[in-house]
């Protein structure tokens, strides 16, 4: 008899994990297609449909300058009708714009200066790399930024706690080793060797300094989970401690990263404290592939968590500048990761299942989505990374694609033959649903 009851969680799962797709993907559409539309209405190019999602369209208005905006059943796309454009995808509509006068073709998307052509075009992608220096410089503005001299600001829950310290005191010595910049203190806390004891901290306390015993500055304490790993299947969560890795006792997180490593795969028994509950969760590391802030993959065996001091920092509020500029740098990391990614997987040097399908993208927009909304605009902004360098292939039917036919005419003084546009969408279709159906094929056989 089928077990009805028991069916409910995995699908209100199901549904969360739908629901968080569709957002983020809606969200990203109505980026990239909005930068569509409002440089070509700078350009002098008017929209005819602005529309969230393809087929029945479930409601719809009409602006003063005969824009109809509207949202449609499946919320998995969108695009920007031009005037003059024969469908979605923007083909001209030949008997129409034969019978155009001058003034009234000058505002279609076919016969606009090619400038106008070219800006429209390139306005979608760009406008989902500006979004996500947005969103990236809007979270570190509101999170803010550790700040010299190394303060404590909060302590986080450890077993037998950090009493000893308090909120305020300045941090100025960590196992007799002078602390250093707030830049640097997780990679020094991570370096410094596990203790079977308390670590000692001296500290500035109200002017006075003086010395206090702690637990290990980078305990083996779960701060973030990465979305589809061995830790979030287990259903671990930010604020828990692995006290022991198959029956023995880590005090540090390299102790714990170095266990996780040196299985190469085997199941491993944690025992966790949570909240001050202790229980036993059994998972097995899976081999991941890592970018490299200096280009390349890491390839190693992870569970899938970050780790955190004992205590967060004081932190100040950035400038606009040091924001915007992070944002920048954050994004250009996504993109030249996913090229090197690419690369390094058609060379053969890392699994091609880091090529994630809708299926896998899906998960991946629950799991960030469960972990709070920070976590979920930060997937937000880094998915609208990835689909601006997508749309930027030079591929018929892609972005990429129309702005090499833009630059073939910018240089021969005339567009491509009919007939070979045709043939170029054809392969460019062709590319496309081969790379779909591939990726489709990760989400149910990779690991």
């Amino acid at each position: 008899m089928l077990d009805i009851v028991g069916l409910i969680p995995s699908f209100g799962n199901a549904l969360y994990t739908l629901g968080a797709f569709v957002v983020a993907l809606s969200v990203i559409v109505a980026v990239h297609e909005y930068g569509h539309y409002i440089v070509g209405r700078w350009c002098g190019i008017r929209a005819e449909v602005f529309s969230i999602g393809f087929g029945p369209v479930l409601m719809a208005w009409q602006d003063s300058l005969g824009t109809t905006w509207q949202v449609a059943a499946l919320p998995f796309g969108g695009y920007v009708k031009f005037l003059g454009d024969a469908n979605a995808a923007s083909a001209a509509a030949a008997d129409d714009f034969d019978s155009m006068d001058e003034e009234t073709r000058r505002s279609t998307m076919h016969g606009a200066p090619l400038w106008a052509r070219a800006a429209t075009v390139a306005a979608g992608p760009a406008f989902n790399f500006i979004f996500s220096i947005f969103i990236f410089s809007c979270v570190l503005m509101y999170r803010g930024i550790a700040a010299d001299p190394l303060t404590i600001d909060e302590l986080r829950p450890v077993p037998g706690g950090a009493a000893a310290l308090r909120p305020g005191d300045e941090v100025l010595a960590i196992a007799g080793v002078e602390a250093p910049s707030v830049e640097n203190i997780n990679q020094f806390a991570d370096a410094l060797p596990a203790a079977d004891r308390l670590v000692e901290y001296r500290i500035r306390r109200d002017g006075a300094e003086m010395s206090v015993s702690a637990p290990h500055p980078y305990p083996p304490l779960v701060l973030g989970l990465t979305p589809g790993s061995a830790a979030m299947d287990a259903e671990l969560r930010p604020g828990d401690v692995i006290l022991s890795v198959d029956g023995r006792a880590v005090s540090a997180f390299s102790e714990l990263r170095e266990a996780v490593e040196k299985s190469e795969g085997r199941e491993l028994a944690l025992e966790v404290w949570r909240g001050g509950d202790v229980f036993q969760v059994a998972l097995a590391p899976r081999k991941m592939d890592l970018p490299l802030s200096s280009g390349g993959f890491d390839t190693r065996y992870l569970i899938g968590i970050t780790g955190g001091l004992l205590f967060s920092p004081k932190l100040e509020r950035p400038g606009i500048l040091e924001a915007v500029l992070f944002g920048a740098g954050q994004t250009y990391f996504v993109v030249r990761s996913s090229l090197s990614g690419i690369y390094h997987m058609a060379a053969g040097a890392i699994s091609s299942c880091n090529l994630q399908g809708p299926v896998g993208i899906a998960q991946t927009s629950g799991a960030a989505a469960s972990q709070g909304l920070m976590s979920f605009i930060w997937f937000i902004a880094f998915l609208s990374t990835a689909v601006g360098l997508l749309n930027l292939f030079p591929i018929p039917i892609l972005d990429g694609g129309h702005l090499v036919f833009h630059a073939y005419e910018a240089a021969t003084g005339r567009p491509p033959s009919e007939q070979a546009l045709k043939i170029l969408v054809g392969i460019g279709l062709a590319l496309l649903a081969t790379l779909m159906v591939f990726a489709l094929a990760n989400d149910f056989l990779c690991p």
